[in-house]
């Protein structure tokens, strides 16, 4: 039997501690856990605060009762003071303010990630925040009941900023979005598709301002709260801001004695062992493979999270297995429209060394004869040299979600451009057109 602890019991940690709660009962597992709460969802945070969804109920899957339930010590609200690895215990400082120790055979670090937040003058006045935890949602969903919140900056277009900015505009308020980049979204599609995303935006009502950097936070009013926010185009009066830059690994309290990547996510194995024996790591605390590019890489997502531990379970308690990489695949779906990604964009392909080219179809998803029918575009990024299959963006009003999955798929294979061409795809009014966008897009590649 086996001493395992586990700090971090979100989703790559609620993982681990299911996978080895059901599989390998002979062990025994200790949870610790600075939140009040484990398994949420945070994807779901925009569509409670827009009041898409009724509530938050729903947005947690798990809980510290669940996993007590099933065999695990679990100490919530309890801090991690410090880990001697060489020892193999870790200081904790407990809810009641009091230190213990915890002993360990095996130690999975699934700590997380920590939202970027910019040392900028004026960024401790109130009613600035970011949004990752439950609280966070909470807070923000408050502020929104406030009258006084007529004016909303998000400051970050990425899958967060679009999501919340929809949400504040659904609430009724002035939502003004900033970004760095060109366009929204420029992390995960090119402007193709982006700029469809851009006027959606646009048309719905939400302020966009690209290529404008945030420089400071004022409060003219005196309150100590947030009243107008000023970047290097302008100074625009709001009453609320939204930090949504994105999210940096949380490895802190081991970064110093384990190997990391240069953004400091803690590096690991396929097997998500870490430079010290019995020391695993998982989830957004982690690097990944990345199989487009073939190389290790910082992705944050659920997806990924549950994946690496679930790897990291089997092996902590001496089954052997292997992650297979991840593509990064995500999506996002901003009034009613779909767009959804996998692997490399063109822009990051050449920022990763390749030399890419693309091939691009637009056509309605079923034949023209059909009625409730729409446009879907497909993009794929290839490798000029060996015409691997780097990334693939689409988009539409249908539902395009599973197509993302044959071409995730296809990155981890290896699979070429060319194998897409002759692709054996079915057929029939209802679903798709006899000449596919995929079958299209592929015969279109140079």
């Amino acid at each position: 039997m086996s001493k395992i602890l586990l700090i971090g019991a979100n989703h790559a940690g609620t993982a681990a501690a299911n996978t080895i709660l059901d599989n390998y009962p002979g062990n025994k597992l200790t949870v610790v856990d600075r939140n009040d709460n484990i398994s949420y969802l945070g994807c779901g945070t925009a569509l409670w605060v827009g009041r898409q969804i009724p509530d938050s109920s729903g947005l947690f899957y798990s809980s510290a009762d669940v996993l007590r339930a099933k065999g695990a010590t679990v100490h919530m609200e309890t801090e991690v003071k410090s880990i001697d690895f060489e020892g193999k215990n870790a200081v904790v400082c407990g809810k009641d303010g009091k230190d213990f120790s915890i002993a360990y055979d095996k130690l999975i670090l699934a700590t997380g990630s920590l939202p970027i937040m910019p040392e900028l003058p004026g960024s401790n006045l109130g009613n600035i925040q970011s949004v990752k935890l439950f609280q966070d949602g909470q807070r923000a969903n408050e502020l929104l009941d406030d009258p006084a919140i007529k004016t909303v900056a998000i400051v970050g277009a990425g899958y967060i900023g679009v999501e919340l900015a929809e949400a504040v505009q659904r609430r009724g308020r002035k939502a003004l979005l900033f970004e760095a980049e060109n366009t929204s979204l420029a992390s995960y599609y090119d402007p193709w598709l982006t700029e469809d995303m851009d006027k959606i935006l646009a048309d719905n009502g939400i302020e966009l301002h690209f290529n404008e950097r945030v420089q400071e936070f004022r409060d003219g009013n005196g309150t100590g709260k947030v009243s107008a926010i000023r970047t290097d185009k302008g100074e625009y009066e709001v009453d609320m801001v939204v930090m949504a830059i994105g999210f940096k690994p949380n490895s802190s309290i081991a970064a110093d004695k384990l190997t990391t990547l240069k953004n400091g996510a803690i590096a690991v194995d396929l097997k998500q062992r870490t430079n010290r024996e019995d020391v695993f790591a998982i989830g957004d605390c982690a690097a990944v493979f990345s199989n487009a590019t073939r190389d290790w890489a910082y992705i944050a997502l659920a997806t990924n999270a549950v994946r690496s531990g679930i790897v990291a379970a089997h092996n902590a308690c001496g089954t052997a297995i292997e992650s297979l990489g991840v593509q990064g695949s995500n999506g996002i779906s901003i009034y009613g429209y779909n767009m959804v990604s996998t692997g490399l964009s063109e822009k990051m392909a050449k920022k990763a060394g390749f030399a890419p080219l693309v091939t691009e179809f637009a056509a309605l998803q079923k034949p023209a004869f059909m009625s409730n029918n729409h446009e879907v575009k497909l993009r794929i990024v290839y490798d000029a040299e060996t015409r691997r299959v780097l990334g693939a963006q689409m988009a539409s009003y249908e539902n395009i979600s599973m197509g993302i999955h044959m071409f995730s798929l296809a990155i981890e294979e290896g699979v070429t451009i060319d194998k897409l061409k002759l692709l054996d795809i079915f057929f029939l009014p209802h679903f798709n057109q006899p000449y596919n966008y995929i079958t299209m897009a592929a015969l279109s590649a140079k």
